[in-house]
Order: structure tokens, then sequence, then C-alpha cells
């Protein structure tokens, strides 16, 4: 799949009142290798946005620019109005929480939250009273006697995140904070980290390569890849409106068609001829067509609407709620095409490998990219 499509939905402006972050035009290389290239965003007030991409496309270094823990070759960094581009960790304004956690084995929880109010030489009740505040908010109020040894990963992360909000930071960055954690308690933790970044209203940016992550906490996702932005927009427009080939591959499953495009708002795939909604389009241009498998109709009792096409179901792949159904289109070089189904459709229907269904394709579900 060709990933040299233009970037969408990047923003090279200037920042505006409600822009906390404002970062413009980083670069960063290391030796030979440019991990990033002329990053231009902003992150709003309040806002929790999620950098999403694969390993290796810069995400992480781009968290670690902005904490101040990497430093850039080029570009600028402006946190509530203050260019912080220069300036070391110690003298940003942000808490951080990492994938490993970071806590101080030899300390109590007690501590470990207390740890930067101390370093602030904050007052003593001042410090007992936002630690327990700080405990009871991460749900683990009885737990300041304790070490990090005795707790779960969950109530260490619970721990780790109460620790970076206990100077009142400006910006939570959180690095993969998850990602340690078996998948109950991801889901778990995900939640509530979103209620609590609501609740304080923090301005948030979180690093994950997890896509459900991405989509069930963000208010607007940044998909990276290779260095660049891809794609900036909320979790329905990236994933329902995917701007590039590479954003339509990488967030959630897909199938894709390579066409020919026809007159009439039509194409041809292999020896079929399909409706799109795209118009415009120079008959004789090969195009490709992108198609959310929850978008495909199945119809298997003899009802099916006016351009219903003839398929064989391959095969039924059952994941608890949902089965993903391979439907093999009659017809000379056409793909298999796979589709999303719910499990009470699938049983209703009497859906199984060898059944003869009709499918059909809606227009405007058929995405042309590149």
């Amino acid at each position: 799949m060709s990933l040299h499509c233009r970037p969408v939905n990047v923003s090279h402006s200037s920042p505006t009142e409600q822009t906390f972050l404002h970062v413009a035009g980083i670069t960063k290389r290391f030796g030979k290798f440019e991990a990033l290239r002329e990053i231009d965003l902003d992150v709003g007030r309040g806002e929790l946005v999620v950098f999403l991409g694969p390993s290796g496309c810069g995400k992480t270094t781009l968290l670690r620019i902005i904490a101040g823990l990497e430093t850039q070759d080029a570009g600028t960094i402006v946190q509530d109005g203050r260019d912080v581009s220069r300036l070391p960790a110690i003298k940003r304004d942000y808490g951080i929480v990492f994938q490993s956690y970071a806590l101080f084995p030899n300390l109590t929880i007690h501590d470990n939250v207390a740890y930067g109010l101390v370093n602030r030489r904050q007052g003593r009740k001042l410090i007992e009273s936002r630690v327990r505040e700080l405990l009871m908010l991460v749900g683990l109020p009885d737990s300041g006697a304790k070490y990090p040894g005795q707790m779960s990963g969950g109530q260490q992360q619970r721990i780790a995140l109460a620790r970076a909000l206990a100077t009142s930071p400006g910006l939570l960055l959180l690095d993969e904070p998850l990602s340690a954690l078996d998948a109950i308690e991801r889901v778990r933790l995900r939640g509530e980290i979103r209620a609590l970044q609501q609740r304080l209203a923090v301005t948030t940016v979180m690093v994950t390569h997890d896509q459900e992550e991405a989509l069930s906490m963000a208010d607007r996702i940044v998909v990276m890849n290779a260095g660049r932005i891809e794609q900036v927009g909320t979790p329905r427009e990236i994933y329902s409106a995917p701007g590039t080939p590479f954003v339509a591959d990488f967030v959630g499953k897909i199938n894709m068609l390579t066409a020919i495009a026809e007159s009439g708002g039509r194409c041809r795939v292999g020896s079929l001829s399909l409706a799109i909604a795209k118009s415009g389009l120079v008959p004789g241009t090969a195009i490709r067509l992108y198609l959310r498998p929850e978008e495909i109709g199945i119809h298997a009792n003899g009802a099916a609407p006016a351009g219903a096409l003839p398929a064989r179901i391959a095969k039924v792949e059952f994941l608890g709620a949902f089965c993903l159904v391979g439907l093999e289109l009659a017809g000379d070089d056409v793909p298999v095409l796979v589709a999303n189904v719910p499990r009470q459709v699938v049983d209703g229907a009497g859906l199984a490998s060898g059944l003869n269904v009709r499918i059909s394709l809606p227009p405007e579900a058929m995405r042309v990219l590149g």
C-alpha cells in the first residue's frame, strides 16, 4: 500500500487564546535518521490529544521533546503563552506518567505521591492534605503506608498518575501508560484516566500504539507515520473519514479494492462494475476503494435491495459479540471481502461457510483514497 498521500488536517496556524500547547516546525534527527519532520500542532486548553501510530513513527520522541527530555533540532514549543523550546525539563510545567510506572520502590505510596511537593518545599500540612486528596481521587485512600511492591500493576499506575498530578501541573503527559497492564485492567483504567482528566480539565497529551485506547479516550487523535503527521481529527473523523491510505489501514479493519474509474459514478473491480459516491473521476484512472467491514450488508433469505451482488461465504470467524464473515464475490479478479456482523445476525440468518448470499456495498461507504 502506498503511503505517499499528502497528510490532512494538520494545523499550521498561530496559537489562539484557546491554545494551551503550540508546537511549530519540530524536527529531530538521530544521526542520518530523521525521527520528526516539521511537526505543527495545537492542543486546546483542557483537551486530551492522543498521538497514535506504529512503533518508530516518532510519537514518543515528540512527547519527550515537549517534556524537555529530548532536544529538537528545529522548531518551537509554546506552553500557555510561554516559549519553553529550550528550557530544561525541570523548568517546564508538566506531570508525566511512564509505561513502567517509575515509582520509587524504597518509598511508601504516600512519599511517592508527595515527592514533587517535597522538592518544591511545600508545607507539611499542605503536603498531607494534597496526598490524601489525590489518593482519594485515584480510588486508593488507604494505601499511603504501603510500598509499590505490594500493589498490583493497575494500582501502581494509579499512584504514578497521582504523583504526576500532585503539583497541579498545567500539562499532563502520558507515555503508553496502559501497555504494561492486562486487557481487563487496561479497559478499566483508561475509563478512569479519561474521567479524571475531564473532572480536572487538565490539558493532556498521551502516546499509544493501541487504536482502541485512542478512539475511546481522545478528544482528538494525531495519527503519525514515519516522523510525519498523517491526519488530525476527532475519533469519529479519523475512523469514518480517513484522509490517507495509511490512516484507513492503521485505524480499524478495512477492505481495500483496486479499481478503475468509469463514467456515471461507477468503477470497475475486476469484472464487476460498482457504484461509488465520488464524482469527478476521470474514466480510466486507477483508484483504490476503502470499505469498512461493518458497512457491508449481507442478505441471506431471498430479499435483497436493488444492486445487491451474489457472493459465497468463505468462512465465519467467531469473535464473541461479532463475527468476521469472509465473502467471495462472483466475478474474476475480485478479492475476498470481510464483513463485521453481530453474532445475533449470524445466528438468526444461519450464516455459515459455503452459503450463497447477496451483499450490498453502499456507494457512500466506498471511499476513494490515493
